[in-house]
C-alpha cells in the first residue's frame, strides 16, 4: 500500500465508509492521489473511475456509494494537473496538460498499484475527460476489463459555433510557444465564483451545491479554466481516436451514454465511436445537461440502468 493520503469530508458529503486515499507515483515519478472503496461481504468485481476535467475524487461520493450498494469494490483517483494529484503548473488553478501520452502511463500506474486489490471482473467508468483517456486506454490496448461505461466522453469537443479547425490550430500553435500555460483567451474560470444555473452542467441545485461546498471547505482540490496546453491536448485526443484503428480492437461491452442537451462536448462524436466499437452502443438521456453524474434523480435513474444492463452477467 502507498502511503495515506486524505479525504475531504463535509457535513453534505461524508467520506464513504470502508474506504482510504492513499498516494501512489505516475507514468514519471508525479504524486498522484487514489482511493479505494470496499463493500461489505464478498465483491462482485472491481470498478475503476476516472472523473472528468476539474473533478476531485470527492465529487464522486454519490456515485461510490451507488457501486457500493451493487456490490463492487471502487478504485476513483485524480488525473495529474487537478483534485491533489500532481499540479503541472505553479498557478495550481490553471488547468493544464502537455499532451495525453502521460495520462495513459498514469492510468496504467494506477492499475499497477492497485490491481492485487481489486477483484474481477474490472469495469471501467470514465466521465467527459476521463472517458476519453479511458477511451485512450482501451485503444491503446488494455485488456484486463471486462466491460466499459462512460458519461458524455469528451470524443468531440463543442466549439461553441467557432470552427473546429480554426479552434484545433489556434490551440496547436498556441501550446507550442510560451502561450501554452496562459489561459484560453484570458478566461480564468474562477471556480469560486462560479454560480447555478448559469454555470448549468446539472439541473440538480443541491447536488451543484454540494460540490460548491466542497471546494470551499479545500481549495486546494478546486480548478479553475483551461489553458492553450489543455485545449491542445483535447483535440489531439479526440482526433487520435477518431482515426485510429485501435478503437475497432476494442473488443468488450462498451457503453456510451450521452447527454442530449450538452454544450461541453459533441454526442455526434460519441455516436461515431460507439459504432466503431463491436460491441459498443450509444445512449442518450435526451434531457440531460453534461454532468449527468451530478443530474437530477430521475436522470441519474436513466445512467445506472445502462450501466446495470452492460454489466450484467459479469
Amino acid at each position: 500500500m502507498g502511503e495515506p493520503a486524505p479525504l475531504v469530508s463535509i457535513p453534505e458529503a461524508p467520506v464513504p465508509d470502508h474506504g482510504q486515499a492513499e498516494w501512489f507515483s505516475g507514468a514519471d515519478g508525479a504524486t498522484l492521489r487514489a482511493a479505494l472503496f470496499s463493500p461489505p461481504g464478498q465483491a462482485r468485481g472491481s470498478v475503476v473511475v476516472s472523473p472528468g476535467r476539474s473533478e476531485p475524487i470527492e465529487k464522486y461520493y454519490e456515485v461510490v456509494y451507488d457501486l457500493l450498494a451493487r456490490g463492487f469494490v471502487v478504485l476513483v483517483h485524480d488525473w495529474r494537473g487537478q483534485g491533489l494529484s500532481h499540479r503541472m503548473l505553479p498557478d495550481r488553478l490553471k488547468g493544464h496538460a502537455a499532451g495525453f501520452h502521460d495520462f495513459v502511463g498514469d492510468y496504467q500506474a494506477l492499475l499497477a498499484a492497485f490491481e492485487a486489490r481489486l477483484p474481477k471482473p474490472w469495469i471501467a467508468l470514465g466521465h467527459s475527460m476521463g472517458g476519453c483517456l479511458t477511451s485512450l486506454v482501451l485503444a491503446h490496448g488494455e485488456t484486463r476489463f471486462s466491460a466499459c461505461v462512460l458519461s458524455a466522453p469528451m470524443l468531440g469537443l463543442n466549439t461553441g459555433g467557432k470552427p473546429a479547425a480554426m479552434a484545433r490550430a489556434l490551440a496547436w500553435l498556441a501550446a507550442r510557444t510560451p502561450l501554452r500555460g496562459d489561459y484560453v483567451l484570458g478566461d480564468v474560470g474562477d471556480p469560486f465564483k462560479h454560480v447555478f444555473p448559469q454555470d448549468a452542467l446539472t439541473h440538480d441545485a443541491a447536488r451543484y451545491a454540494r460540490h460548491q461546498a466542497q471546494i470551499r471547505a479545500c481549495p486546494d482540490i478546486a480548478l479553475g479554466g483551461i489553458t492553450w496546453g489543455w485545449t491542445d491536448f483535447a483535440f489531439s485526443a479526440c482526433s487520435w481516436l477518431a482515426r485510429s484503428k485501435g478503437v475497432e480492437a476494442v473488443t468488450i461491452p462498451v457503453t456510451i451514454v450521452g447527454a442530449g442537451i450538452d454544450t461541453r462536448v459533441l454526442t455526434s462524436a460519441q455516436k461515431a465511436i460507439a459504432a466503431r466499437i463491436p460491441k459498443g452502443r450509444y445512449v442518450e438521456i435526451e434531457d440531460a445537461f453534461h454532468e449527468i453524474l451530478i443530474e437530477t434523480d430521475d436522470r441519474r435513474a436513466r445512467f445506472w440502468a445502462a450501466f446495470d444492463e452492460t454489466v450484467a452477467g459479469l
